[in-house]
Order: C-alpha cells, then structure tokens, then sequence
C-alpha cells in the first residue's frame, strides 16, 4: 500500500544553488530529460495481536469469534497456512472449536521521491510573479508554480517574472517531490485444535494373570474377576425343608399312578 502527497515545484538551476528560468531563442529545438531519485527514511514497526475461536468452516468460508464477542465471517485464500498444533494445514483442514491466535506485524517505511524533468516549452500564459502555464512538448499545458527565490536570464541579462511573455520560448527544470508510505505486512496465524472427549468407561472393571502374548485361546477364557474384599463364606439363609416337602408330593404321585396302572391291568384281563 503506497500513500502518497504530490508537490510540484519549478526550478531552473543557472549555478549552484542558484534558482533560475533560462530563456531561449524560439525556434530552439526542445530537450526533454527525468531523472529520479528515491530517499528513504526510518521503518516503523507494529504489531496487532488477535485471538479467535473458529465457530463455523466449509470449505474457505471461516467464521471465527472475537474476544469481544463480535463474529466475523472471513473469505480464506486455499493457499493460506494456519500453524495448528505444530503442524501446517489450509483452511480445508480446520474445524469449529479450535482456538486461533494471529499476528500482524505492519511495516511502513516512509520514502520521498524526487523527480528533476529539464524540458523546453512555450509560455502560454503567466500570472506573475506567481505561476506560469507552459505548452510542453508532448502538446499538453500544464500549470506551475514559480518559487518566490527563482532568477531569470534573457540572452546574458537578469529579467522578472513580469518580463515573460506569451509565446517565448524558456528551458526550465521542473522538480517533484512526491513523499510516500510504504507498507509492508506479514501475517501469522498458529492454534491449538479441540480436544476430544474421552468415552464414559462401563461395565466391570477386568484383570488378567497373564499377558496377551501368553492367551492361547479367547481373551474370555483367560480373564477372571477379582473382587477388593471378597466374603469369607456365603451366608447361611438356605433350608432343606421345601426340599423334603418336594419329594414327598412327587412320591405321592408316583403311588397314585402305579395304582390306575394295576386297575387298568385286571380289567384288560
């Protein structure tokens, strides 16, 4: 990004450190030289530090949270790198939840560019002692300002502004300072992505008295369950007396039964 302020001004150099416009017979043939030079000066740093949380992505459309709370919705070139974790990825890589932290470092260098034009053209129209409109070469007019210090010459001889005329022929040095800012910016972005949740353990918690180098068979036939406290002896709560009760009824029907058998047998007979 290039700010920048023009400034014209009109010299004519007749020595050194000497303004001056040097007038010339009319039908002199026009010379038209630029140079340019650049003078730079001290660089001024910043940096601008942003925190973020992405909230949305697909495919290089991010929105991302602020630490104000504002959500804003950002348009990603595919090229990009994010530094996530360590690792660089595109915007294609990243997912809602992870937390960005970007970096803008600014560095604007001011700079002054000098243009010197000595050139020929025609006096096309003067407001003395102020300003001169020249014809230039190239057929255009172009309005300058006269410096307040300028010195004239005619043929060996000092004139004034006043003494300049539509028409005449003069060679002048045009002089443009023209001071800019130039910016320069480098960005960079490193975060940290989710952490996923663990899955909730269930069941019971299972210890096995070998190593699964050592299972021959199904790791279910190898694993036992060991208890922190187990009970000396089951509790004695049990009765043998619904058993007898059992065994009686079922000794009851057997004799029932061997009886119709032996009824049904004589009656066959």
């Amino acid at each position: 990004m290039i700010r920048s302020i023009n400034k014209t001004r009109l010299y004519a150099l007749h020595v050194v450190s000497a303004v001056a416009f040097t007038l010339v017979a009319a039908g002199a043939h026009a010379q038209d030289t630029t140079t340019t030079s650049v003078r730079h000066g001290e660089p001024l740093v910043e940096s601008n530090v942003r925190n973020a949380e992405i909230v949305y992505v697909e495919g290089n459309n991010l929105v991302v949270k602020l630490e104000d709370g504002k959500i804003e919705h950002m348009i990603v070139p595919l090229n990009e790198k994010f530094k996530i974790d360590g690792r660089y990825v595109t915007v294609r890589d990243l997912r809602a939840g992870t937390k960005l932290t970007q970096t803008v470092t600014s560095t604007t260098t001011p700079r002054v560019v000098t243009t010197v034009r000595v050139l020929k053209g025609k006096v096309w129209h003067v407001s003395a002692p102020k300003s001169v409109i020249l014809t230039l070469p190239e057929g255009k007019n172009q309005h300058f300002q006269i410096p307040a210090d300028a010195k004239f010459t005619m043929n060996g001889k000092p004139i004034t502004a006043f003494d300049l005329r539509k028409g005449m022929t003069i060679e002048a040095t045009i002089v443009t300072d023209e001071p800019q800012s130039v910016v320069a910016q480098n960005k960079s972005t490193v975060g940290r992505a989710p952490v996923p949740e663990l899955p909730p353990m269930l069941g019971l918690l299972l210890f096995s008295d070998i190593t699964p180098a050592q299972m021959p068979g199904p790791l279910a036939s190898n694993v036992r369950v060991e208890f922190a406290n187990p009970p000396a002896a089951l509790p004695n709560t049990a009765s043998s007396v619904p058993l007898a009760g059992l065994l009686g009824v079922l000794s009851i029907v057997s004799a029932l039964g061997l009886g119709v058998a032996r009824r049904l047998a004589k009656i066959n007979v």
